[in-house]
Formats: structure tokens, C-alpha cells, sequence
């Protein structure tokens, strides 16, 4: 056995040392835990049910498509394939819909082509800032998030951009 295979029986066994020296009551410390995180999946219960269905009522009216064509010459002008448009789109939103739409379209273009690689480096560039506001801004109980979707949002297109840049010049 190596020690990585050891390192979570290690941690318990660490912890439960800690609290016996402590005299800390690990049953109710581990009780009174779930029942605040519990607490803390009613409050954000509402944000994630509202993003998720946005985020639906978009792919199934048509509407990404359409801002995607919009914004295909911008995009064009950026360096960035417009056909990466929709994961630009959903990204912000949800991360299980982008690695949908980035798993159609390197299905669609291949894993080694320019709008391919893009898209699996704009994954991993960004975040799901809706969906992480909503969660850590709901578990703090935070109402009013002022700048910082306009920041995130502002970082993700940074983000989206770098990507775009850093694979035409160190791949293509």
C-alpha cells in the first residue's frame, strides 16, 4: 500500500484523534453539519431551479442560435470561431450545458481542429458564474450581488479570449 491509498483512512483516523484529545462530541458536531447544509440547500434550492429552466427555455426557443448568428462577425473580428458561439453562451450558466454543447461540437469538428481545441481550452478557462453566484451568494446569504456578476462576466470574456488566442498561437 502507498501512501495515497492511505490518506483518507490517515485523515479519519487524525480527525478522530483531534476530537477524542478535544473531547469534542463528533456525532453531534456531524449532526448539527448536516442540518446547516441542509438549510443551506433550501435557500439556494429556488436560484438553481430558475437558472436551470432559463437555461432550457434558451436552448429550446432557438434564442442561443440566433445570438450565436448575431454575433458570428464580432466574433470573427476577436479570433474566435463563431461556431464556439453557443458554449460562449452557456458557459456563464450552467456548467453541465456546456460540456453538452463543447462535447457537440468537437464530436461535430474533432477533437484536433482549431474550433475543437478552442472549445475544450474555453471550458477549462472559465467558470459557471450564474450557477456559482447563485450557490455561494445563496449560502451566505448574500441579496444584493452589485458588480459581481458584471466582474464575472467581464473575467469570463477575458477568459473566452485568452483561450481563443493562446490556441491559435501555441497549436495552430
Amino acid at each position: 500500500m502507498n501512501l495515497f491509498e492511505m490518506a483518507v483512512p490517515l485523515l479519519i483516523l487524525m480527525v478522530s484523534a483531534v476530537a477524542l484529545y478535544k473531547r469534542v462530541d463528533v456525532y453531534a458536531a456531524l449532526t448539527d453539519g448536516a442540518a446547516q447544509g441542509l438549510q443551506v440547500v433550501v435557500r439556494i434550492f429556488p436560484a438553481l431551479v430558475a437558472l436551470l429552466t432559463a437555461v432550457h427555455m434558451l436552448q429550446a426557443s432557438g434564442a442561443m442560435e440566433a445570438a450565436a448568428g448575431l454575433l458570428a462577425p464580432l466574433l470573427e473580428r476577436l479570433g474566435i470561431p463563431p461556431e464556439t458561439a453557443p458554449l460562449i453562451f452557456i458557459r456563464p450558466i450552467s456548467g453541465s450545458g456546456a460540456l453538452a454543447v463543447g462535447s457537440a461540437i468537437i464530436s461535430q469538428y474533432g477533437p484536433d481542429s482549431l474550433i475543437g481545441v478552442t472549445a475544450a481550452v474555453m471550458l477549462g478557462s472559465t467558470e459557471t458564474t450564474f450557477y456559482t453566484i447563485a450557490v455561494y451568494f445563496g449560502a451566505a446569504g448574500i441579496r444584493k450581488t452589485r458588480w459581481a456578476i458584471p466582474a464575472a462576466l467581464c473575467a469570463d470574456f477575458v477568459g473566452f479570449l485568452v483561450a481563443a488566442f493562446t490556441v491559435r498561437v501555441l497549436f495552430f
